[in-house]
Protein backbone atom coordinates (compact mmCIF):
# COMPACT_ATOMS: atom_id res chain seq x y z
CA UNK A 1 0.00 0.00 0.00
CA UNK A 2 2.57 2.16 0.57
CA UNK A 3 4.96 1.77 -2.46
CA UNK A 4 1.74 2.07 -4.20
CA UNK A 5 1.36 6.02 -2.78
CA UNK A 6 4.67 6.20 -3.31
CA UNK A 7 4.45 5.64 -7.02
CA UNK A 8 1.49 7.75 -7.45
CA UNK A 9 3.09 11.02 -6.17
CA UNK A 10 6.14 10.48 -8.27
CA UNK A 11 3.69 9.36 -10.93
CA UNK A 12 5.48 11.59 -14.02
CA UNK A 13 4.27 14.99 -14.98
CA UNK A 14 2.75 14.90 -11.73
CA UNK A 15 3.29 17.95 -9.28
CA UNK A 16 1.31 20.76 -6.81
CA UNK A 17 -0.89 22.30 -9.95
CA UNK A 18 -3.01 24.34 -7.18
CA UNK A 19 -0.29 27.15 -6.81
CA UNK A 20 0.57 27.17 -10.26
CA UNK A 21 -3.20 26.68 -11.41
CA UNK A 22 -3.60 30.18 -8.80
CA UNK A 23 -0.93 31.92 -10.15
CA UNK A 24 -1.40 31.65 -14.34
CA UNK A 25 -5.42 32.52 -12.45
CA UNK A 26 -3.65 35.79 -10.89
CA UNK A 27 -1.68 36.57 -13.87
CA UNK A 28 -4.71 35.97 -16.54
CA UNK A 29 -7.21 37.85 -14.58
CA UNK A 30 -4.83 41.24 -14.30
CA UNK A 31 -4.48 40.87 -17.87
CA UNK A 32 -8.04 40.41 -18.30
CA UNK A 33 -8.80 43.60 -16.42
CA UNK A 34 -6.45 45.52 -18.66
CA UNK A 35 -8.06 44.15 -21.69
CA UNK A 36 -11.72 44.99 -20.42
CA UNK A 37 -10.19 48.84 -19.75
CA UNK A 38 -8.90 48.71 -23.43
CA UNK A 39 -12.63 47.75 -24.44
CA UNK A 40 -14.60 49.56 -22.34
CA UNK A 41 -12.32 53.06 -23.05
CA UNK A 42 -12.59 52.11 -27.41
CA UNK A 43 -16.45 51.48 -26.83
CA UNK A 44 -16.07 55.37 -24.63
CA UNK A 45 -14.00 57.07 -27.67
CA UNK A 46 -16.89 55.78 -30.29
CA UNK A 47 -19.73 56.37 -28.39
CA UNK A 48 -18.61 60.29 -27.89
CA UNK A 49 -17.88 60.51 -31.45
CA UNK A 50 -21.03 59.69 -32.09
CA UNK A 51 -22.74 62.21 -29.68
CA UNK A 52 -21.24 64.52 -32.36
CA UNK A 53 -23.24 66.29 -34.56
CA UNK A 54 -22.89 68.42 -37.91
CA UNK A 55 -25.25 71.61 -38.70
CA UNK A 56 -26.91 71.65 -42.07
CA UNK A 57 -28.53 74.87 -42.74
CA UNK A 58 -30.35 75.13 -45.76
CA UNK A 59 -31.44 77.61 -47.93
CA UNK A 60 -34.16 80.13 -47.62
CA UNK A 61 -37.94 79.10 -49.20
CA UNK A 62 -37.49 75.75 -49.69
CA UNK A 63 -40.46 73.58 -49.98
CA UNK A 64 -41.60 70.82 -47.89
CA UNK A 65 -40.71 68.51 -50.47
CA UNK A 66 -37.33 69.93 -51.43
CA UNK A 67 -36.62 69.31 -47.78
CA UNK A 68 -37.60 66.16 -47.61
CA UNK A 69 -35.12 65.09 -50.77
CA UNK A 70 -32.16 66.90 -48.68
CA UNK A 71 -33.54 64.84 -46.03
CA UNK A 72 -33.43 61.40 -48.01
CA UNK A 73 -30.00 62.43 -49.87
CA UNK A 74 -28.57 63.19 -46.25
CA UNK A 75 -29.65 59.61 -44.89
CA UNK A 76 -29.01 57.68 -47.67
CA UNK A 77 -25.25 58.69 -47.51
CA UNK A 78 -21.66 56.76 -46.65
CA UNK A 79 -21.24 58.31 -43.33
CA UNK A 80 -24.36 59.38 -41.92
CA UNK A 81 -24.45 56.96 -38.22
CA UNK A 82 -26.82 54.24 -38.42
CA UNK A 83 -28.14 53.06 -35.34
CA UNK A 84 -31.09 50.24 -35.06
CA UNK A 85 -31.84 50.64 -38.63
CA UNK A 86 -32.67 54.63 -38.46
CA UNK A 87 -30.24 57.39 -39.98
CA UNK A 88 -29.24 59.99 -37.50
CA UNK A 89 -30.79 62.59 -38.93
CA UNK A 90 -32.57 65.51 -36.82
CA UNK A 91 -34.74 67.80 -38.55
CA UNK A 92 -34.52 71.75 -36.46
CA UNK A 93 -37.11 74.32 -38.11
CA UNK A 94 -36.07 77.73 -38.12
CA UNK A 95 -39.62 78.46 -35.40
CA UNK A 96 -38.24 76.00 -33.26
CA UNK A 97 -34.38 77.03 -33.54
CA UNK A 98 -35.92 80.54 -32.43
CA UNK A 99 -37.88 79.74 -29.87
CA UNK A 100 -34.49 77.58 -28.23
CA UNK A 101 -32.18 80.60 -28.97
CA UNK A 102 -34.76 82.71 -26.78
CA UNK A 103 -34.94 80.59 -24.16
CA UNK A 104 -31.32 80.08 -24.17
CA UNK A 105 -30.42 84.05 -24.74
CA UNK A 106 -33.26 85.64 -22.80
CA UNK A 107 -34.08 87.60 -26.12
CA UNK A 108 -35.99 87.17 -29.56
CA UNK A 109 -34.04 88.59 -32.16
CA UNK A 110 -37.22 89.07 -34.18
CA UNK A 111 -38.64 92.04 -32.21
CA UNK A 112 -35.81 94.06 -33.19
CA UNK A 113 -34.94 92.35 -36.62
CA UNK A 114 -38.48 92.19 -37.99
CA UNK A 115 -37.86 88.61 -39.21
CA UNK A 116 -36.37 85.21 -38.24
CA UNK A 117 -32.78 85.68 -38.59
CA UNK A 118 -32.35 81.43 -38.51
CA UNK A 119 -32.30 78.69 -40.97
CA UNK A 120 -33.84 75.58 -41.27
CA UNK A 121 -31.65 72.79 -40.54
CA UNK A 122 -30.45 69.34 -39.85
CA UNK A 123 -28.78 67.57 -37.31
CA UNK A 124 -26.33 64.81 -38.60
CA UNK A 125 -24.55 62.27 -36.71
CA UNK A 126 -21.59 60.95 -38.44
CA UNK A 127 -19.75 57.46 -38.31
CA UNK A 128 -16.66 57.54 -35.92
CA UNK A 129 -14.20 57.26 -38.51
CA UNK A 130 -15.61 60.07 -40.55
CA UNK A 131 -14.61 61.95 -37.50
CA UNK A 132 -11.45 63.49 -38.48
CA UNK A 133 -10.14 66.83 -40.22
CA UNK A 134 -9.26 65.33 -43.83
CA UNK A 135 -12.72 62.97 -43.97
CA UNK A 136 -14.58 66.07 -42.02
CA UNK A 137 -13.56 68.55 -44.93
CA UNK A 138 -14.22 66.02 -47.88
CA UNK A 139 -18.15 65.34 -45.89
CA UNK A 140 -18.38 69.37 -45.27
CA UNK A 141 -17.65 69.54 -49.57
CA UNK A 142 -20.11 66.57 -50.07
CA UNK A 143 -22.83 67.77 -48.30
CA UNK A 144 -22.71 71.73 -49.04
CA UNK A 145 -22.58 70.05 -52.97
CA UNK A 146 -26.53 68.95 -52.17
CA UNK A 147 -28.95 71.11 -53.95
CA UNK A 148 -30.58 73.50 -51.37
CA UNK A 149 -27.96 73.23 -48.65
CA UNK A 150 -26.78 76.73 -47.56
CA UNK A 151 -24.07 76.00 -45.29
CA UNK A 152 -22.65 72.61 -42.94
CA UNK A 153 -20.64 73.81 -39.78
CA UNK A 154 -19.36 71.69 -37.10
CA UNK A 155 -16.73 72.17 -33.80
CA UNK A 156 -13.58 71.27 -35.82
CA UNK A 157 -11.39 72.14 -32.59
CA UNK A 158 -13.62 69.89 -29.98
CA UNK A 159 -13.74 67.04 -32.54
CA UNK A 160 -9.56 67.64 -33.03
CA UNK A 161 -9.29 67.47 -29.27
CA UNK A 162 -11.23 64.44 -29.18
CA UNK A 163 -9.11 62.52 -31.38
CA UNK A 164 -5.64 63.95 -29.72
CA UNK A 165 -6.46 62.67 -26.74
CA UNK A 166 -8.12 59.24 -28.01
CA UNK A 167 -5.21 58.50 -29.99
CA UNK A 168 -2.61 59.79 -26.66
CA UNK A 169 -5.26 57.30 -24.32
CA UNK A 170 -4.37 54.48 -26.82
CA UNK A 171 -0.99 54.34 -27.44
CA UNK A 172 -0.71 54.55 -23.33
CA UNK A 173 -3.13 52.01 -23.32
CA UNK A 174 -0.72 49.51 -25.70
CA UNK A 175 2.10 50.48 -24.21
CA UNK A 176 0.87 49.24 -20.84
CA UNK A 177 -0.93 46.21 -22.34
CA UNK A 178 2.45 45.00 -23.90
CA UNK A 179 4.19 45.53 -20.77
CA UNK A 180 1.82 43.29 -18.73
CA UNK A 181 1.69 40.87 -21.39
CA UNK A 182 5.55 40.26 -20.92
CA UNK A 183 5.30 40.36 -17.16
CA UNK A 184 2.59 37.56 -17.54
CA UNK A 185 4.62 35.66 -19.69
CA UNK A 186 7.84 35.62 -17.11
CA UNK A 187 5.45 35.04 -14.42
CA UNK A 188 4.19 31.94 -15.68
CA UNK A 189 7.30 30.98 -16.91
CA UNK A 190 9.53 31.21 -13.56
CA UNK A 191 6.05 29.55 -12.04
CA UNK A 192 6.08 26.39 -13.70
CA UNK A 193 9.46 26.08 -13.77
CA UNK A 194 9.67 26.19 -9.61
CA UNK A 195 6.66 23.68 -10.21
CA UNK A 196 9.11 21.75 -12.53
CA UNK A 197 12.49 21.89 -10.23
CA UNK A 198 10.30 18.88 -7.73
CA UNK A 199 10.30 16.48 -10.99
CA UNK A 200 14.21 17.05 -12.01
CA UNK A 201 15.44 14.03 -10.67
CA UNK A 202 12.36 11.93 -11.49
CA UNK A 203 13.05 13.21 -15.49
CA UNK A 204 16.85 11.98 -15.21
CA UNK A 205 15.95 8.57 -13.79
CA UNK A 206 13.31 8.26 -17.11
CA UNK A 207 16.24 9.16 -19.10
CA UNK A 208 18.55 6.46 -17.43
CA UNK A 209 15.89 3.83 -18.20
CA UNK A 210 16.21 4.39 -22.01
CA UNK A 211 12.46 6.83 -22.09
CA UNK A 212 12.91 9.24 -25.17
CA UNK A 213 12.63 13.02 -24.80
CA UNK A 214 9.06 12.83 -26.41
CA UNK A 215 7.99 10.54 -23.94
CA UNK A 216 9.31 12.18 -20.70
CA UNK A 217 7.54 15.81 -22.39
CA UNK A 218 4.28 14.84 -22.98
CA UNK A 219 2.43 14.37 -19.82
CA UNK A 220 4.29 17.56 -18.39
CA UNK A 221 2.92 19.37 -21.93
CA UNK A 222 -0.30 17.94 -21.58
CA UNK A 223 -1.41 19.12 -17.94
CA UNK A 224 0.47 22.18 -18.03
CA UNK A 225 -2.06 23.35 -21.13
CA UNK A 226 -4.74 21.68 -18.87
CA UNK A 227 -3.49 23.82 -16.15
CA UNK A 228 -3.28 26.84 -18.30
CA UNK A 229 -7.03 26.32 -19.80
CA UNK A 230 -8.48 25.77 -16.35
CA UNK A 231 -6.68 28.61 -15.22
CA UNK A 232 -8.47 30.75 -18.37
CA UNK A 233 -11.49 29.47 -17.44
CA UNK A 234 -11.48 30.33 -13.79
CA UNK A 235 -10.14 34.10 -14.84
CA UNK A 236 -12.98 34.40 -17.52
CA UNK A 237 -15.52 33.12 -14.89
CA UNK A 238 -14.28 36.30 -12.61
CA UNK A 239 -13.90 39.02 -14.68
CA UNK A 240 -17.81 38.10 -15.80
CA UNK A 241 -18.84 38.28 -12.53
CA UNK A 242 -17.03 41.66 -12.06
CA UNK A 243 -18.28 42.99 -14.89
CA UNK A 244 -21.83 42.02 -13.87
CA UNK A 245 -21.53 43.48 -10.83
CA UNK A 246 -19.94 46.36 -12.26
CA UNK A 247 -23.07 46.94 -14.50
CA UNK A 248 -25.26 46.37 -11.69
CA UNK A 249 -23.75 49.29 -10.18
CA UNK A 250 -23.37 51.55 -12.73
CA UNK A 251 -26.12 51.08 -14.98
CA UNK A 252 -24.40 53.54 -17.82
CA UNK A 253 -21.70 51.22 -18.71
CA UNK A 254 -24.19 49.15 -20.68
CA UNK A 255 -24.05 52.15 -23.77
CA UNK A 256 -20.44 51.40 -23.89
CA UNK A 257 -20.30 47.68 -23.32
CA UNK A 258 -19.60 44.90 -26.06
CA UNK A 259 -20.72 41.45 -25.47
CA UNK A 260 -18.69 40.29 -28.30
CA UNK A 261 -15.43 41.76 -27.41
CA UNK A 262 -16.08 40.43 -24.11
CA UNK A 263 -16.50 37.50 -25.42
CA UNK A 264 -13.30 36.95 -27.76
CA UNK A 265 -11.45 38.81 -24.75
CA UNK A 266 -12.27 35.65 -22.40
CA UNK A 267 -11.37 33.35 -25.43
CA UNK A 268 -8.19 34.64 -25.77
CA UNK A 269 -7.48 34.26 -22.00
CA UNK A 270 -8.22 30.51 -22.45
CA UNK A 271 -5.74 30.09 -25.42
CA UNK A 272 -3.26 32.69 -23.88
CA UNK A 273 -3.12 30.54 -20.82
CA UNK A 274 -3.20 27.39 -22.49
CA UNK A 275 -0.35 28.50 -25.01
CA UNK A 276 2.42 30.03 -22.14
CA UNK A 277 1.38 27.19 -19.79
CA UNK A 278 2.69 24.77 -23.14
CA UNK A 279 5.75 26.51 -24.17
CA UNK A 280 6.87 27.62 -20.48
CA UNK A 281 6.87 23.69 -19.90
CA UNK A 282 8.45 22.93 -22.77
CA UNK A 283 11.03 25.56 -22.06
CA UNK A 284 12.10 24.15 -18.52
CA UNK A 285 11.69 20.24 -19.55
CA UNK A 286 14.02 20.85 -22.42
CA UNK A 287 16.06 22.54 -20.05
CA UNK A 288 16.47 20.14 -17.30
CA UNK A 289 16.82 17.00 -20.44
CA UNK A 290 19.84 18.45 -21.20
CA UNK A 291 21.47 19.28 -18.14
CA UNK A 292 24.35 16.96 -16.15
CA UNK A 293 23.97 15.69 -13.32
CA UNK A 294 25.81 17.41 -11.13
CA UNK A 295 23.87 20.48 -12.46
CA UNK A 296 20.69 18.71 -11.25
CA UNK A 297 21.62 19.26 -7.65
Amino acid sequence: MENKQLRKKKRLGSYPFISVVFSITLALFVMGLFGILFIHSHKLSEYIKEQMEVQVYLENRLSESQIMGIQKTLASKEFTLIKEEQPQLTFISKEQALEDFTLQAGENPETFLGHNPLRDAYLLKLKPQYLDSANLNQVKMEIEAINGVFEVNYLDSIISEINRNTNKIGLILIGFFILLLITVIVLINNTIKLALFSQRFLIRSMQLVGATGMFIQKPFLWRSMGHGFLAGIIASVCLLGLLEYARFQIPDLNAISDAMQVLMLMGGLIVLGAAIGFFSTLRAIRKYLNMSLDQLY
